[in-house]
């Protein structure tokens, strides 16, 4: 039987207040999975929205800059980064809409962490001066296609079905994480220093988070990175 393929909402970056970006490496890795990249523009007009969500059949949130710490009720420490207030707001009602909907969505570094903060959880700032234990380099200083540390995946998890592995290497460009994670959401990996590289809502059909890049993994053909695109992908379509 012929399926349509699946139409994926992808989120956007706002560079100098004049262009809207996103990586190539986002729009590639969903065509190769059978989707069809449609990337989404940061507007504030909850109608207009509320079109978008009713028009794609999933959702990747994707990387970028840091999360305005007052939607988490803290207030910017001298670590924090640069913020986008535009996407941060539209970003909060796409998310809240789509898990509303029951929509697939995968969320990738900074999506991964503003999954979580819509959904009632919070993120560490600067995991280098928050965070209790000594680190690894999770800003690695390599290609982006190159894996830099390992994840332990929890076993019978969404995760663990998808890549069918209980560890594997991935790739790291982030100084925020989630540190405590929503009602309703699991924590299904971490690095071997504690931080929390991926979760899954237990609620909804398909939310899954990772802290790392998979999207930069498919062109150098990481199967496991194949494989969570794929899976956003035939969660459209079931």
């Amino acid at each position: 039987m012929y399926h349509l393929k699946p139409i994926i909402g992808i989120t956007s970056n706002i560079k100098d207040e004049k262009l809207l970006t996103t990586g190539l490496s986002n729009i590639h890795a969903i065509v190769k999975a059978g989707g069809v990249p449609v990337v989404l523009p940061n507007i504030s007009d909850e109608a207009a929205i509320e079109r978008m969500l009713e028009s794609i059949d999933g959702l990747l949130v994707t990387g970028g800059g840091d999360a305005d710490p007052t939607l988490y009720g803290e207030e910017p420490l001298p670590q924090l980064g640069e913020v986008c207030p535009e996407r941060d707001q539209f970003e909060l009602l796409l998310i809240t809409g789509v898990l509303k909907k029951n929509k697939p969505v995968l969320g990738i570094c900074r999506g991964c962490q503003m999954i979580n903060v819509a959904a009632g959880g919070d993120l560490f700032q600067d995991i280098y001066s928050q965070h209790q234990t000594q680190l690894l380099q999770h800003t690695q200083k390599a290609p982006r296609s190159h894996t830099s540390h390992y994840v332990d995946i929890l076993e019978n998890s969404l995760l663990h079905n998808i890549v069918q592995s209980s560890r594997f290497k991935v790739n790291s460009y982030h100084h925020q994480a989630v540190r405590s994670v929503a009602e309703g959401f699991e924590i299904t990996a971490r690095s071997s220093d504690g931080i929390i590289e991926a979760y899954e809502s237990k609620k909804h059909r398909f939310v899954v988070g990772v802290q790392w890049h998979p999207e930069n993994l498919v062109r150098s053909n990481d199967i496991y990175s194949q494989k969570l695109f794929n899976a956003l992908v035939q969660a459209c379509h079931n």
